[in-house]
């Protein structure tokens, strides 16, 4: 109840203060989005909490926790600070502060994934049934033959079980759906109401950075479920937008799902990236990929850049998405952002974020003075020091 000294009521200074995940009732819903019961819905909010609670209220404990104790301890018995985030991590994980945040991280990550397969599975008939009806004529095309690479088919990326690729019977689409439903839990409800909300901003930001630029043709590697992607088709409703995986499933369900959404200017393809022969040079205005880099080997890598740089016209933007480059800070920092490497699954994560870059991108052809790095702020509530890097890469130049 109000009080004498005019403090609000509780229920509403509770409502007011609140700044955690949305319940996930309030997403948005597609004609291909799975049908959730109400036990499965709560276990998305749960386990969303318990990522944000992970993120915003025991990560600022490990820190406490490292400066007053796991990097005095190792400088005692070194006589010197840590040197890079290999020496920082493995002296957080002799730390039980450390040991129980990794513990609980990596079991909600599992449990996010088993949450979004009893969901799907015990519905993959019906979600198969779907995709077929919405996808349509010249807008997918599979490549039965295509060879998986190792670097996707020996990793279960994200404890994603059978990862992006696996079928589990011909038209099979659970995983992605699986992909598409529980993402909420990994962004911590922060995504937006499609989950598309990276997509989002890199759309806003090259058209308010670049006014005049008209792409006519729009080239993204690894689409997968092709979040990312619809949005930069919105925002180019001119262009013919191309997005390639290797991954069967989540191509027939980014098709059905561009079709649920009304987006009719894109059409997916399965590829390798590493190999894009079937494109003339100069074919694109936009070659584009989001949260792509650090799921590629490093000759992989290098193998993209290179078609990348074959196909971009003259004059066009190749823009990248991803997590910043470790260089420049410091090493507990680096030590958790490289948690993902070595305990969720993305063996590539380590090497990728102590690259320089810029040399991989000039072997590839790409003009050193052409490379811009834009960072952006990670959503409210993602947790201290967490930005998203976007790597630029192309013939015009934008402030950095």
């Amino acid at each position: 109840m109000d009080g004498s000294d005019g403090s609000k009521p509780l229920a509403q200074t509770a409502t007011e203060a609140y700044d955690g995940p949305p319940d996930h009732r309030t997403g948005a819903r597609h004609a291909l989005y799975p049908e959730l019961t109400h036990d499965e819905i709560e276990r998305f909010n749960f386990l969303a909490q318990m990522h944000r609670h992970l993120q915003t209220k025991v990560v600022p404990l490990v820190e406490s926790t490292w400066e007053n104790r796991v990097e005095p301890r190792f400088e005692a018995e070194h006589g010197r600070k840590p040197q890079d985030r290999h020496e920082a991590r493995k002296a957080l994980m002799a730390d039980p502060v450390f040991q129980t945040w990794s513990a609980l991280k990596r079991m909600t990550m599992e449990q996010r994934q088993q949450a979004g397969r009893w969901a799907t599975i015990r519905q993959a008939e019906a979600l198969a049934a779907k995709a077929e009806a919405l996808v349509r004529e010249g807008q997918l095309s599979l490549d039965p033959a295509l060879p998986i690479p190792r670097y996707v088919s020996a990793v279960d990326h994200h404890c994603m079980p059978g990862s992006y690729h696996t079928e589990l019977f011909p038209g099979d689409v659970s995983g992605p759906a699986n992909y598409d439903c529980g993402i909420h839990v990994t962004v911590g409800g922060r995504g937006g109401a499609y989950n598309d909300g990276i997509g989002t901003q890199l759309a806003s930001w090259v058209r308010e950075t670049f006014p005049d630029f008209k792409p006519k043709r729009i080239l993204d590697l690894g689409t997968t479920t092709a979040h990312n992607r619809l949005p930069v088709a919105r925002a180019f409703p001119d262009a013919e937008v191309t997005g390639i995986d290797v991954g069967t499933p989540v191509l027939r369900y980014a098709a059905a799902r561009a079709s649920a959404l009304g987006v009719d200017n894109v059409r997916f393809l399965q590829a390798d990236a590493t190999d894009l022969s079937r494109f003339e040079t100069g074919s694109f205005d936009f070659v584009m990929s989001t949260m792509f880099l650090h799921e590629l080997s490093l000759a992989s890598m290098d193998a993209i850049f290179r078609e990348a740089h074959r196909v971009l016209a003259p004059g066009g933007l190749m823009l990248n998405m991803e997590q910043p480059a470790y260089k420049g800070m410091p090493p507990f920092e680096q030590a958790m952002r490289d948690w993902d490497a070595f305990f969720n699954n993305e063996p590539y994560w380590t090497t990728l974020h102590g690259l320089d870059l810029d040399e991989h991108f000039a072997a590839a052809g790409f003009p050193r003075d052409e490379l811009v790095y834009k960072a952006f702020p990670s959503p409210p509530g993602a947790g201290k020091g967490r930005t998203i890097g976007i790597v630029f890469v192309g013939g015009r130049k934008a402030a950095a």
